[in-house]
């Protein structure tokens, strides 16, 4: 296909997006959360062929030699095609996002103002090899009203067509436009730069999903609004009072739970007052796990067993097995290296001290700031949102997991009985 056609078919695609953004903005709650049931429906009997088509994706990804954490965010297992199916009737099941009245107030003249929740219009989502992608992207902007164009990663294009066509079924029964999610279906590049051009004026939200050079890419050469994230380079830091037995675990857990996932932990800071009898045990587990650790030179007096680090792994996304480890004299030091090294994404503080965990949940300044808990909870699912289209670490419009509710904005309706304005 010529460069041509494709902004052509991609100017079409906006064009019509605009016009189905329309019809869902009068839609009923209902009837978009008919949709997602019958998608998830026809998904759940269309599961064999989703897994042949994913292996498929995955057959290739061997072929080009793609990463170990490539390659798991490709992979959909029995259990997870369910999780997919599941993740959609959970989302049409959710609240309607829209007609909420945020606030409203009266002016001293007798004006009634309201702030109402609205969709943002059409959105256009850029992400790479995550099947579930497909789903939960359609099926947020669906719940939320906004019509929505897929460009979905190459190496994953047999498995998000099965979604695809799971979605336009349950479009179909709903009596809403098709135009309501499209999907890219071809992997020429060309697509990316029709989008980020803003399809005529049609796209009001450009949100990429996926590695460094992706988002680069896109805040880059948008000409459209962006919401996007950063690497997730989270922290777990073990204060002084941690309980040893939950700090182990949390650390095992943010980092080895997933690997692969933004959420997954990247670097241990641990204070210097109890690195003595919890480090070695954080890295008899790790190791039992083969978790790379590469520590800074204190870190090395009290265990021998991990590497040195280099200065590059302060900051570094790995997405494997690695985990760098760096101690700390106290909590301001931890929040120091936060600041300097973290991407704004996920940070935890392991403590029993209260006083200790309120600090420093009040100094990170990222999107998510957990107290006693796994960096891997940085999931739109596991804070009732049903699913993610991404973990938000700007401050304007949304910041944390992206779900339905975050894919809206708002306009102010005001009520009067013949107000004038005073000359």
């Amino acid at each position: 296909m010529t460069t041509t056609k494709i902004e052509q078919e991609m100017l079409a695609m906006g064009a019509a997006a605009r016009h189905a953004a329309a019809v869902l903005r009068l839609s009923s709650a209902e009837q978009r959360s008919a949709a997602l049931f019958v998608a998830a429906d026809a998904l759940a009997q269309n599961q064999e062929a989703l897994l042949t088509a994913n292996q498929h994706d995955l057959q290739r990804a061997k072929v080009k030699n793609l990463s170990p954490a490539f390659v798991d965010r490709m992979t959909l297992t029995a259990d997870r095609a369910t999780d997919i199916v599941q993740t959609l009737r959970d989302i049409a099941a959710q609240p309607d996002p829209l007609g909420r009245e945020v606030e409203n107030w009266d002016q001293p003249n007798g004006l009634h103002f309201s702030k109402i929740s609205v969709p943002l219009g059409v959105i256009g989502i850029i992400y790479e090899s995550r099947p579930n992608v497909t789903a939960d992207a359609a099926a947020l902007c669906l719940r939320s009203a906004n019509a929505v164009i897929l460009r979905g990663g190459s190496d994953a294009l047999a498995s998000a067509n099965v979604i695809f066509e799971a979605i336009r079924s349950g479009l179909q029964i709903a009596d809403l436009p098709a135009a309501s999610v499209q999907f890219v279906s071809h992997n020429d590049r060309a697509a990316v730069g029709s989008m980020l051009h803003g399809l005529d004026g049609n796209l009001d939200l450009v949100i990429p999903r996926g590695g460094k050079s992706l988002v680069a890419r896109v805040n880059r050469d948008a000409r459209v609004p962006v919401l996007s994230h950063l690497e997730g380079i989270c922290h777990v830091y073990v204060h002084g009072d941690a309980d040893p037995k939950m700090a182990v675990e949390l650390v095992v857990n943010s980092k080895m739970r997933r690997v692969g996932i933004c959420g997954a932990a990247e670097c241990l800071l641990i204070d210097r007052e109890c690195a003595s009898f919890i480090l070695p045990k954080i890295v008899d587990a790790l190791q039992d796990l083969n978790c790379e650790l590469r520590a800074d030179e204190a870190a090395l007096t009290v265990d021998r067993r991990m590497i040195p680090a280099h200065s590059s792994d302060w900051g570094r996304e790995f997405l494997a097995p690695v985990l760098a480890v760096k101690l700390v004299e106290n909590l301001g030091e931890a929040v120091a290296h936060i600041g300097r090294y973290g991407s704004g994404h996920t940070d935890a503080i392991v403590t029993e001290n209260k006083q200790a965990a309120q600090s420093f949940q009040s100094q990170v300044d990222s999107a998510i700031v957990l107290h006693n808990a796994s960096t891997q909870f940085a999931d739109g699912a596991e804070f009732g949102f049903g699913a993610e289209i991404g973990i938000a670490t700007g401050k304007l419009h949304a910041r944390g997991p992206v779900g339905a509710k975050q894919l809206t904005s708002y306009k102010y309706q005001v009520s009067g009985n013949g107000q004038k304005r005073p000359e």
